[in-house]
């Protein structure tokens, strides 16, 4: 069962980008790593210690102010994550947590990033873009055909899956909005997948072992 990353506080996003953010500053001081991120429209309502999802992971503001804010990157949040290979300018997606009341218009969304994937093709079909990735081998049989998964934070369906890759379509409208269109062959990615997989298996493995 892959590994979760829980940077932030328990909170619940849907996937839906609300605004492409740039990378502003990565400072390291000894083992504190500290990431500061451009935004304006993500701002609004913002408070110190909300969660905010980046790339898809969530993460706690520790500082903001009216051009951008700061979280701060959990060793843990490294290894699993591509957010420590962020460079000023870097596009990144940001999502605020949803609050109660909301209307969820992507899917489940915990921004505990599972792992990562890499791009390894990109084609046009008529008006989408569609994106291949191969993640590692743990990751893909929590990928099924036609289910959610949530890259670099987007909530997005399955469009097809082989033995060792799946593929997702970008309308228009999603490139528009979304810092993934940016990314190409070779370009890495964050994975969360569906959690309704991983609470089946944990099930599941303990029916098997007798746990439960």
């Amino acid at each position: 069962m892959p590994a979760l990353v829980r940077p932030g506080k328990e909170r619940m996003f849907s996937g839906i980008i609300e605004e492409i953010g740039r990378v502003s500053r990565l400072d390291r001081d000894a083992e504190a790593v500290r990431l500061s991120v451009d935004a304006s429209q993500i701002l609004d309502g913002l408070k110190v210690g909300d969660s905010i999802s980046v790339d898809g992971a969530c993460l706690t503001v520790t500082e903001f102010d009216g051009c951008g804010f700061s979280v701060g990157l959990a060793p843990e949040t490294l290894r699993r994550t591509t957010l420590g290979a962020l460079e000023p300018g870097n596009p990144v997606n940001l999502e605020r947590a949803v609050r109660p009341g909301d209307r969820l218009s992507g899917h489940y969304v915990q921004g505990h990033v599972d792992g990562t994937a890499v791009i390894v093709d990109r084609q046009f079909e008529g008006d989408s873009l569609l994106i291949w990735f191969e993640p590692s081998s743990s990751l893909l049989p929590y990928v099924v055909e036609k289910g959610y998964v949530a890259v670099d934070g987007i909530s997005l369906t399955v469009a097809s899956r082989e033995a060792t890759r799946f593929s997702v379509a970008l309308v228009a409208y999603t490139r528009e909005h979304v810092a993934l269109a940016q990314k190409n062959v070779g370009g890495v990615v964050n994975l969360e997948v569906d959690v309704i997989a991983k609470y089946v298996e944990s099930i599941l493995e303990g029916r098997r072992t007798g746990a439960v």
